[in-house]
């Protein structure tokens, strides 16, 4: 039974990858094979995510009364159904765009795939990578094996990370679609802004500060009551988020700036001049 229900997230992911592919070539003929995988990559990314943050709401609702001891089915049975089928389908999905950006652009290396393609995508996709095998190197054991059936609650919250996204890959698919200058794509930017610093980071100060109200200590002591391994490791999870949201703050500083720079180039219509009356006096 268990292994009919991973197959599900095992088939699921990959088939709506190659079957966006499929469509999305059909419908845009003049999309490279790299614009083809990077839609259908993100599209892929937001229908996890428009599954896993119901979840997250569904379990962190249900335990919310005891936020250590309460159960709730979801908190693993999920992980184990699509979360570790979809981070490794996802770290090949990448690697396929990775490697269709680079042979587009006609890099000889990129004629087929191999070991060097494969040496290139992780090196210059180090944190990416290092993000996904990290959810399921410590993700996955703590959550079926290190917990003692504890925590539900906790795990519910950090699937609500994914709530950022959907909004990161609208943004990425309107750039493909020629509509960054449209007023959603800048509706869309600052969703991104919000949702990615609330749900992912503002949310870890938020589950210690849950952890100390149920044991009634205070915020900055909760660290010193948890044990190393759980501070390491949500360390190791939250600290790539600062590093994309920084990104993505200077990103959106600098559209705004180059916006701004592009009005302030627009001259203001020179007033005429007076014309001199060159008419004949009587």
């Amino acid at each position: 039974m268990m292994l009919q229900v991973l197959a599900c997230g095992v088939v699921l992911f990959p088939g709506l990858f190659f079957t966006f592919r499929k469509v999305l070539s059909s419908i845009f003929k003049q999309w490279t094979d790299a614009d083809v995988v990077l839609v259908s990559e993100r599209l892929v990314s937001s229908i996890h995510a428009v599954m896993a943050v119901p979840v997250g709401i569904i379990v962190v609702y249900s335990c919310s009364g005891n936020v250590i001891t309460d159960r709730h089915w979801l908190a693993t049975h999920f992980v184990i159904w699509y979360g570790v089928p979809y981070m490794s389908y996802d770290i090949f999905a990448m690697y396929l765009s990775h490697y269709y950006r680079f042979r587009v652009k006609g890099h000889k290396d990129y004629k087929s795939h191999s070991l060097q393609t494969i040496n290139s995508f992780v090196r210059k996709e180090f944190l990416l990578v290092l993000h996904h095998i990290a959810l399921l190197t410590i993700l996955l054991p703590v959550t079926l094996f290190l917990r003692k059936d504890q925590g539900d609650y906790f795990i519910g919250c950090l699937f609500l990370t994914e709530l950022s996204t959907p909004f990161v890959s609208l943004g990425k698919i309107l750039i493909q679609l020629g509509m960054q200058d449209c007023w959603l794509h800048k509706v869309n930017g600052g969703a991104v802004l919000l949702s990615f610093f609330v749900c992912r980071i503002a949310l870890f100060p938020f589950m210690y500060w849950m952890y100390g109200s149920h044991y009634g200590i205070p915020l900055y002591s909760v660290p010193f009551h948890l044990p190393l391994s759980t501070n390491l490791g949500n360390l190791c999870i939250l600290a790539p988020q600062v590093y994309w949201f920084v990104l993505l703050c200077c990103k959106g500083y600098r559209l705004y700036k180059r916006e701004r720079d592009a009005k302030n180039q627009v001259s203001p219509l020179s007033s005429p001049e007076p014309v001199n009356d060159t008419s004949k006096k009587d």
